[in-house]
């Protein structure tokens, strides 16, 4: 594995907001993308999560810290799901935006 995959999504929310829409997010994640990723493991604590995922036979694991003002992703990848998430980073960043916009 290589450099972690990080992504800092912006926000104006507050922790405790920003944390409540990314877990009620997270669930929108498993319906709409669960053919593709699964999610094995999601653990909060406080406003940090540590998660491992599965996707195209692989796994990966990460964190995402949120803070006043942004959310901060970190994911350790194997090689070929790390050229897809640099791939689609921009659409990463966009279902985050989304996430903490829906209400």
């Amino acid at each position: 594995m290589g450099q972690p995959f990080t992504a800092s999504i912006p926000h104006r929310l507050g922790k405790a907001e920003a944390t409540r829409r990314l877990q009620v997010g997270l669930t929108t994640v498993r319906s709409r993308f669960g053919r593709h990723i699964t999610i094995l493991q999601e653990v909060w604590t406080g406003e940090h999560l540590d998660f491992q995922i599965a996707a195209l036979g692989q796994t990966a694991s990460g964190t995402l810290d949120v803070t006043e003002d942004a959310v901060q992703l970190s994911v350790e990848l194997p090689f070929l799901l790390d050229l897809l998430a640099r791939k689609a980073q921009d659409l990463i960043k966009k279902q985050g935006r989304l996430m903490l916009e829906k209400k």
